[in-house]
This record gives C-alpha cells, structure tokens and sequence, in this order.
C-alpha cells in the first residue's frame, strides 16, 4: 500500500470523456488539433483511456459535432444549412456528398440527386433530421460537371441501343439513339458520355465518343480497361512529333559540362522485358577497403524541359501504367525506350548520386552531380542471381525457393560470371543496408506476384509467381539508399546545419514520399486476428517497437500456410504512401526523410525532383508549395488508378484463365468475408473468386466484422478469413471480371 499511485489506475467513465472533449472544442471553436495533440492536452496517458477517447470522436464525427480534415486532425464543425462539395453516385441510390470543409459524408438519396453524376461539384441544401436517422442532404444546384465517361458493351434494339457497363456508381441503363451510336455495333465494347438526363425520365441518354472493338477481343479488353479508369492508351500525335524532333546526338560542350563517368564498371539490372533502363550502377575500388559507388539515373529533366507539350502529357498521366500484357508509358516511347534509356554501350546523359562506401555500406562521403555515363552490360535478374548462388552468396531461403519460369541464357552479352566480384561485392553492401533497415525498424513486406505466361494474342497459357530474391534487393537497396539521400540533402537540419533552408531558415520546398503510420485500431484488429495461426504481434508502443513485432509476426508466418493471407491483412492494416510537399517521414521503411528519385522514365514526381535538386544546386529560389502541393495530389491519385487498373487485368486474365476449368475442384483459403459472401483464392495458381451469401443456404448467416467471419444461427458453423476450403468453379464471368465458386467441403 506504501507504494504511489498507478499511473492512469482511476477508469474514466464515456459521459467524463465526452464532456472532456466536449470542453476541449467548444473552449477554441476555431482550432484543429492532431490526435496524439487531443491525448496530451487531455492528460490521456493509458491505452484504455485513448481508445475511449477515440471512439467518443468517432461519435462525434458520425453526429456532426466535429470535422476531420486532413485524417486524424479534428475541429469543431462550423455549420451550415448550405455547402458546397463533390456528390459520389452509388448503385444502390444511396448517393452521399463529401463537404469541401470535411467530415461524414452526407446522404442523398436518388429523389433529391437532381441526376447528378459521380465526381460532380454541387451545392447541398441540409435537410430536416428526422429522429433516429442520419442526416440527408438535397441537391439544389449542379456547380460544375464532372468529365465523366462509361465503359460497356452495346446492345441494340431497333432505333435505340443502350450500355451494359459494370461501373457501380450508375444503377440505370444509359440510353443511347441510333444517330448517336457512331457506327458500333451490337456486342462492340465502346466508350459513352452523358449528354442530358431529363428531371422526369429515369434513364440518362448518351453518345458513343469511340468504338473499342469487339467484345472479348484482348486489344478490346485492355483498352476497355484503361478507358474504364480515365487512363490513355494512345498518344496524341503532336506530343510523338515532338518527341522525334529531339535529337539522339549528345554534344560535345554538354559532356564537358558534366562529370565523366564512362570509364566506372557499369551496368542495368532489370526484369528481362523491361525497355525503359532508367537505373544504373557503376562501381569501381579506390582503396584497399574503400568501394565507389554511384547510382545513375536517365537524365529525363534534360530532353523535357517544363512546361512542353511532352511535359504537359508526362505530367496529366503521372505515371506509366503495367497492365498484364503491356506498358503504357508516361513519355513517348522514343524518349523511354531509345534516348532516355540507359541501353548498354551507349553514351547517356544521367543525374547520378556517387557514394564513397565501405564493405560495411557505411556511407562516408557522397556527392550528387550531373554526369555522362556508358553502361557495360545489360543483366536480367535472373543472371544475376546465378551468379551470386554459384558463389554461395545468395540467402538461404533464395536456394529452396524455385528459380524464375525464365531461361537465363544471353549469348549476346558477356557472360554474367565475368563481372562475379563487383556483383558479390554489391550483394554483400546490399545485405548489410538491409539488416541495419531493419533493425531501426522497417518494415519487410516481401509478398510474391502473380504473373501469367501469355500467347501472342493475350490469352493466358499459365501463372506463375514473381518472388524477390537477393538479386531484385541489391537493386533495391542502392536505389532506397539514393532516394533518402537526396531527400536528407534538402529537409535534414542537422548540427551541421546541411539541408536546403530559405532566408527564413525553413526548409526549401521539396516532393517527399511520404507514409503515415497505422491506425492503431487496425493493428489491435490485426493482432486479433494472427492468433488463430499461432502468431503474436504486439499493436501498441514506439514505432521501432511495433515495426520490429511486424517483423516477427511477418517471418514467422512464413512458416505457415496462411503466409499470403496474413500478408495481404497487414497490408490492409496499413496507410497508403503518397507524395507530399509535407514531410511525415515514412513509417514503412523507417526514414525520416525519403523520396522518388530513381525512375523519372515512368513516374512524374521523380521528374518533379529531379528539377528541384538541380534548381537548389544553382542557388535557385524555393518553388511555390501550393502548386507542388497540388501536383503531388494529381501524382498520388493517377498512382492509384494505375494500380487499379493493373489489377482490374489481372482479375480479367484470372477469369479467362479459369473459364475453361468450370466444375472442376480446387483447394482454396477463404481470403475475404463480406456481408454478401464470401472471397476464396485458390492456393496452386492464386486466382480468386466468390461464394455467394445466396449460395450458404444450410443456415442463416450473419457478418461478423470485427473477427472477419459469418456465422450460422441455428448450427453456429463459421466461416473466417483463413479457414481452409474446398471449392468448384461454378461461373466465369469475363464481363464483370467475376469467378464464381461453390463449396464442396469446409475443414
């Protein structure tokens, strides 16, 4: 009893905390304040008490009573019967409308839309709340029209034609007149826009703006895929012109203007299709224990200055998009592939970041320069990696993993073995940034890649699986390594006083790749969730802590069958990195400071970085935040919608794949639960379909979201993300990109 008091030891009760917080917003109406800022100034020192906390914010979001924007920033909401802001259409005619000011999207139901269309800026008048409901709100004016295309395949009755389209935010069919069909046919896939939707008819009527093919062709298909997430597939005409009329001949005043490192041991790594070389490393000895060793990377900012035409289009695309069968590159494909391109025994023009090193990889010099280099060989990985396990330098577990479905054989270049100790060499520096990455907390995400071998007409032969082994981690490595120096150059202030600073002494504006930590929810979630496969993680403490017990619980789930699926729910568990003008740091890799540097050929804010860095280097003025701000934003979103465009055909080649295989049997592990059914990936070639709630007809079933489960009533049986399956392939459906299984026996 003599002992102090436990800290946090009195429970505080939720009618204490609501008035708590209640006090804190209500005390500065025109505040915001961080999560982390809310528990200190409201001496929330225990776990309990935080997560109370955070529910009670929750409620208050759900009610109104405060907004958040940006994510976990909370201020007392400020309201008002009419706003401003973007309507988002939804299938089911439960549209809601996101605020410019933030908050709990707000429901509109299909009566008061006034036909408006995803994407488009509206103003919302508040409607009345009724007791026991959510608020609605009605469209009183349509601002501005979003430029909003669908995706489907024409059917054709008589004089009028209308769209089978997949896209979820439109729950009627789009009505199309023969004089507005453009000569497509029935069954072509096309692309239609909305020209009206009269206040008193239900369907919207349309215009076909381009004829894709015909339906189930593979041409077809991809560009109906890129079509259907606003993504190019052809480049304008007058943007190749320009690109051709750049000139191939580097000049001789330009490489004197540049430091020479032609002479340095070069050369690319890369997968053995790729076109676009925009990396290199040389390396060469200059001491008995001291290595040089430079990254390089293509000069883009050279050949595409700002503001151009080609830069125009570089910039709108964002980044260059890897469907299954194709690249649809951000520059013209003479640029990447041929000028750009750091192609072997080819004078380049390269923005280079040369390291002084160690055999530890202890970095003890580097400096960054414009340069000339002259790649010596072109490797594939696979070459490399035979190099490294004849020499007894690869991982152990790169020995029991199968090699690569490729043949290395290359009787065009020099053999890989010629160039052994400078591969060894690299691999051994490799290995040693890795370990100590680690161990100051990143994270080790190494989860394979389903890859299909496909004919020359895009029909799918096989799948097999992308794994990364020592040889994809060197290349890795180094150019993690040059992507955080370069962004430590510009943000770090250190005793040194290093780092860009203005006269104001702030940090000069610059594109950061940033990643924010997890919602702790998630991560108490997910701790939940490992048990039943006989793994821990602990959820809360520092970030190096929970980083280090990601790490455990990551490695040993290797050992088990459930590896792949437990990946894929920490991923889930995780925020998604996004470029930024605001530096965060990056909590997956555990850099303070980290940015895009190394692949400008196919992603913009590379580009963007490239500019800037040579810019500081020639004294230049910081740049205006607001406009770079912006362009990260645009460079984040076309991100995403590149990736859910290259899985969109993945799903596609998936269900192609399977269609020949309908009824016959597959073991599977249940990969997701929703409350209409269940997601089944089948574990010999990873393709994923769904059970059908409908199809559960033994019982009835009821979603379970916090333990990922449905559950019987009456029999109590379980279903639960994880559990083992066996399944038959009842459907195919390449329209909706949809496989359909049933279960044959549950474990």
């Amino acid at each position: 009893m003599g002992k102090g008091k436990k800290k946090g030891a009195k429970r505080i009760t939720k009618k204490q905390m609501i008035e708590r917080v209640m006090g804190l917003f209500e005390g500065h109406p025109t505040q915001r304040y961080e999560l982390k800022e809310v528990f200190r100034l409201l001496g929330l020192d225990t776990h309990p008490a935080k997560m109370l906390c955070m529910d009670v914010l929750e409620q208050m979001l759900t009610d109104d009573y405060l907004t958040e924007k940006p994510k976990y920033n909370y201020g007392l909401k400020q309201q008002s019967q009419v706003m401003e802001g973007v309507f988002q259409r939804k299938a089911n005619g439960k549209n809601t409308f996101q605020p410019d000011e933030g908050g709990q999207p707000i429901l509109v139901a299909e009566r008061n839309s006034m036909h408006a269309m995803d994407g488009d800026r509206v103003r919302v008048t508040m409607m009345a709340r009724r007791r026991n409901h959510v608020r609605e709100g009605q469209v009183t004016q349509i601002l501005k029209r979003a430029d909003k295309q669908f995706v489907g395949r024409l059917e054709v009755h008589r004089d009028l034609a209308y769209l089978v389209t997949e896209d979820r935010t439109l729950a009627n069919d789009i009505l199309i007149p023969r004089r507005n069909m453009k000569g497509a046919k029935q069954g072509d896939k096309v692309i239609v826009k909305i020209q009206e939707w009269p206040a008193d008819a239900k369907n919207p009527i349309g215009k076909v703006v381009e004829v894709l093919g015909q339906s189930g062709e593979n041409e077809t298909e991809m560009h109906a895929i890129l079509a259907e997430f606003g993504l190019p597939y052809t480049y304008p005409q007058q943007v190749e012109d320009a690109a051709n009329r750049i000139s191939d001949q580097i000049p001789e005043e330009e490489i004197r203007r540049r430091e020479d490192m032609r002479d340095a041991m070069t050369f690319t790594i890369d997968p053995r299709d790729a076109k676009d070389f925009d990396d290199a490393i040389s390396i060469r000895k200059v001491s008995t224990k001291l290595w040089e060793v430079g990254v390089h990377i293509a000069d883009v900012s050279h050949y595409v200055t700002e503001g151009s035409i080609i830069d125009k289009e570089a910039q709108k695309r964002g980044t260059s998009v890897y469907l299954v069968d194709r690249t649809i590159p951000m520059l013209p494909e003479r640029l990447c592939n041929n000028i750009c391109s750091l192609r072997p025994d080819e004078d380049k023009l390269t923005y280079s970041v040369i390291f002084l090193m160690d055999e530890a990889a202890v970095v003890k010099d580097w400096h960054l320069a414009k340069t000339v280099t002259r790649s010596n060989r072109r490797f594939i990985y696979e070459e490399v990696q035979q190099v490294l396990e004849a020499h007894g330098e690869a991982s152990p577990e790169d020995y029991k993993n199968p090699g690569d479905h490729v043949d290395p054989e290359r009787p065009e270049y020099e053999p890989a073995e010629h160039f052994a100790e400078e591969l060894i060499t690299l691999n051994r520096m490799a290995k040693a940034m890795r370990r100590r990455r680690f161990a100051e907390g990143s994270v080790d995400f190494d989860r394979q890649e389903t890859r299909f071998d496909i004919d020359k007409d895009g029909k799918p032969l096989g799948v097999y699986f992308k794994v990364a082994k020592d040889a994809n981690k060197l290349v890795e490595e180094f150019m993690l390594l040059a992507n955080r120096t370069v962004a430590e150059s510009i943000g770090k202030r250190g005793k040194n006083g290093k780092g860009q600073k203005t006269k104001d002494n702030s940090s000069k504006v610059f594109v950061y790749r940033i990643h924010d930590q997890p919602d702790q929810n998630k991560l108490i979630n997910l701790s939940e969730f490992v048990v039943r496969f006989g793994l821990k993680l602990k959820p809360t403490g520092s970030n190096a802590m929970v980083a280090q017990s990601l790490n455990k619980m990551l490695h040993d789930a290797k050992k088990t069958k459930a590896c792949n699926l437990v990946e894929m729910v920490t991923l889930r568990a995780m925020m998604k990195a996004k470029y930024s003008t605001e530096n965060i740091g990056h909590y997956g890799l555990a850099f303070d400071y980290y940015t895009h540097f190394t692949s400008p050929i196919r992603r913009y804010p590379d580009l963007m970085v490239h500019r800037l860095l040579y810019r500081y280097a020639e004294g230049g003025r910081s740049v205006m935040k607001s406009k770079f701000e912006e362009l990260c934003e645009h460079a984040s979103a076309m991100e995403q919608t590149a990736a859910q465009a290259e899985r969109a055909s993945i799903k596609y080649k998936e269900v192609e794949f399977m269609q020949d295989r309908i009824g016959q049997e597959f073991d599977g592990t249940i990969s997701g639960v929703t409350e209409y059914g269940l997601y089944v990936e089948i574990n010999e070639n990873k393709c994923e379909g769904m059970v059908p709630l409908r199809d559960l007809d033994d019982d009835y079933y009821e979603f379970d979201e916090k333990q990922y489960c449905l559950w019987g009533r009456r029999n109590h049986k379980r279903y639960s993300l994880g559990d083992e399956v066996r399944i038959k392939i009842a459907s195919a459906n390449l329209e909706r990109k949809q496989l359909s299984f049933t279960i044959v026996r549950d474990n």
